[in-house]
């Protein structure tokens, strides 16, 4: 069987006589997909979790000290416990020989009687204080020498020392069958559900229930503790359909295939790993990287170049554990990318639009579900000419709304691209048969003469509206964007819902036309998360390259998206595919940040800046030769440096507290290794962690 679950077909062997065809058994179902190596759900569930920072690894993670223990080098430790031997044998022998007197052996002669002269007593008691006072003298000079360090040095006390943290994490595992295993599931218990907890944990046992089922119900049981009206029907779900209670709409209970390894219990995804390195915090050192809701509700920009993995290593990931979680009825998740894409298969999304693509079964809503025209012509100004200097939005906006108010006034809906191309460009027809459909409604023919006495004014950005909507009046995109209600159009107010999108534009032939609709689907976003009523969903949009996407208006909308539960992630080729005026406030406006390998240096620049500087200590050597004053001293330093072919030298070492930056521009361009990235967090709740180098999961 391949990996995929699919059975491979074989040829027959050479000389092999098939037998006749047989009647065949029934089998049972194939299943969906390969089965996975890992822990069982118990082990996943007991396993602990902990915490130290913004984007740790929380399962299984030790903690570690904050600071770098300070280590002498090893050479030094031999050289210091061969002199403190030496010394000790030295005193010893002075001692044993009587060369410093007997002064040592008066405490055995003080007690001891003087009957046991010259007796077998005497001998042993001699022995026993000779013992003593050598091991008196291995005490004092192994400390002196540390011999105690260089012994655990040489004993490989390292490795001894790895297997301590795993002991240490498990013993804050939960017992089996305890009052705190997660697979018995205690809050039900406690909340006088048994029958109910049992049913779920003999689903368990059984394997019939996966890491999406259990974040599933435990996000159903959330809401019932909310609301205890539902508990009823909560508790009669589970009882009737056990793990598969609670489902998601699209019936689906895991995703085809997983691509990056997942905690759902933390709603975490496992980035890579922190190099062990002194660019990093020794605290962060070796441990594992992760995304979670926490940190991705400030949201994400991520830089590098064509090929450096940003879809590979980032999107792909982010996306299949927001959609694992929107199957667990936690997350609301849209992916942005061009037709081909690796951003995961069809059957792992529940809408898949497909603009300019005859066969695709959902449309896209151009006006976002907007019923106020002013909002969907703000909307449209933001997409068509938020991106072209010289154009005020605002006044764009104004005359958008001057005809889509007099439009759905009379015909009850907004007008589809040819009939809004068409009132742009003034058509006579056009404006007539409207001006007829609003006859005696004198506030919407006000509105609409103001619009044509407008037409060709100066600074009138009708002419570049009209031009803008024509990149969508073409016959590639026939049938799309469609408003009489035949279609199945996809609006972003569905973010209600646990819902998983895709969006594939047309970036190959129709690249302008693509990113007028990114810049669309990013105003509706900023606007349709923060319209919730419901925000308990963490809603997200991930584009897969936010070139030519971001706009004045879209970047503060971005800053407020913390409060709305939500966030972006936004990954271009370079900061100059961002108008200049917003390339520091896109970084203001993003609490995570990430330099692929590959930046160039103005680039480079820009995070620097961004990441600031920190107090570090730096120690500058100084050598000096040394000019002896004495003839024999100045022959050995002949001798010397004729034999080494230096001159003698002395070393002069000045401490200092600098403040330099956290990654130049240079270091960001030249030192991270591919297959890496340097990154920063902030969470919502205001943690950060440093810019971290990490080797991305997946590379050597």
């Amino acid at each position: 069987m391949d990996t995929d679950g699919t059975h491979e077909t074989r040829p027959p062997r050479a000389g092999h006589v098939p037998r006749p065809a047989s009647p065949t058994p029934s089998l049972p179902p194939k299943p969906s997909h390969a089965p996975t190596a890992g822990p069982t759900l118990g082990d996943w569930l007991r396993h602990p979790r902990t915490s130290d920072g913004p984007g740790v690894w929380t399962y299984g993670h030790v903690p570690r000290a904050a600071a770098e223990p300070e280590e002498t080098p090893t050479r030094q430790l031999v050289s210091g416990a061969l002199i403190s031997l030496l010394a000790g044998l030295l005193l010893w022998s002075l001692l044993w020989n009587g060369y410093l007197g007997g002064f040592w052996l008066w405490p055995l002669y003080m007690f001891t009687p003087d009957s046991w002269a010259h007796n077998r007593e005497s001998v042993w008691a001699s022995y026993i204080w000779y013992g003593v006072v050598v091991f008196i003298l291995v005490i004092g000079f192994g400390r002196l020498g540390r011999w105690p360090e260089l012994g655990r040095r040489v004993l490989s006390s390292r490795a001894l020392r790895a297997v301590q943290p795993t002991r240490t994490a498990d013993s804050a595992r939960p017992e089996p069958g305890g009052p705190d295993d997660p697979v018995r599931w205690p809050q039900l218990r406690g909340a006088g559900l048994g029958e109910v907890a049992e049913r779920l944990e003999v689903e368990a046992g059984g394997g019939r229930m996966n890491d999406v089922d259990y974040a599933r119900i435990r996000r159903a049981w959330d809401s019932v503790r909310v609301d205890p009206s539902r508990m009823r029907a909560f508790a009669d779900a589970v009882r009737d359909k056990g793990a598969g209670a609670c489902v998601h709409p699209s019936g689906a209970r895991d995703l085809p295939v997983r691509a990056a390894r997942h905690d759902l219990l933390a709603r975490q995804v496992l980035l890579g790993t922190v190099e062990d390195g002194a660019r990093n915090p020794y605290s962060r050192r070796g441990t594992a990287l992760a995304l979670d809701p926490d940190v991705l509700g400030t949201s994400l920009l991520a830089v590098g170049p064509s090929g450096s993995g940003k879809t590979r290593h980032l999107v792909r990931p982010v996306v299949e554990s927001l959609s694992l979680q929107a199957l667990a009825g936690q997350a609301a998740v849209v992916a942005v990318g061009a037709a081909g894409a690796q951003l995961g298969p069809d059957a792992a999304f529940d809408v898949v639009v497909r603009v300019g693509d005859p066969a695709s079964v959902y449309d896209l809503d151009l006006y976002g579900g907007a019923t106020d025209p002013d909002e969907a012509a703000t909307l449209l100004a933001e997409a068509f000419v938020g991106d072209v200097p010289g154009i005020d939005v605002r006044r764009a906006a104004t005359a958008l709304a001057q005809l889509l108010g007099p439009f759905r006034a009379a015909y009850d809906r907004f007008p589809a691209v040819p009939e809004l191309r068409e009132l742009l460009d003034q058509v006579p027809d056009a404006l007539d048969a409207l001006r007829r459909e609003l006859a005696g409604q004198h506030a919407m023919l006000r509105e609409l003469d103001a619009r044509v006495r407008q037409q060709g004014a100066h600074g009138d950005p009708g002419p570049a509206l009209a031009d803008r909507v024509a990149l969508l009046d073409r016959p590639a995109f026939a049938g799309f964007f469609d408003t009489t209600g035949q279609g199945r159009p996809f609006s972003l107010r569905a973010l209600e819902h646990p819902i998983r999108v895709r969006v594939d534009l047309p970036e190959r032939g129709h690249a302008d036309a693509s990113r007028m609709l990114a810049r669309l689907l990013l105003a509706q976003f900023n606007v349709a998360a923060a319209a919730r009523t419901d925000r308990s969903l963490f809603a997200f949009l991930a584009f897969d390259d936010a070139s030519h996407t971001l706009t004045a208006e879209t970047v503060r909308g971005v800053q407020r998206l913390r409060s709305a539960h939500a966030g972006v992630l936004l990954t271009l080729r370079s900061l100059d595919d961002v108008p200049e005026a917003l390339r520091t406030p896109l970084l203001g406006a993003v609490g995570c940040r990430m330099a692929f390998s590959g930046v160039t240096t103005w680039d480079g620049k820009r995070f620097a800046e961004a990441w600031g500087t920190e107090w570090v200590e730096t120690r500058d050597v100084t050598h000096r030769t040394v000019f002896a004053d004495q003839p024999l001293t100045r022959l050995m330093h002949s001798f010397r440096k004729l034999v080494t072919g230096k001159a003698v030298t002395t070393d002069a070492v000045t401490v200092r507290q600098v403040e330099r930056e956290r990654w130049s521009a240079s270091d960001l361009a030249h030192a991270v290794p591919p297959g890496h990235a340097v990154l920063s967090l902030t969470s919502v709740r205001g943690e950060r962690a440093a810019p971290l180098l990490v080797r991305l999961a997946g590379t050597s």
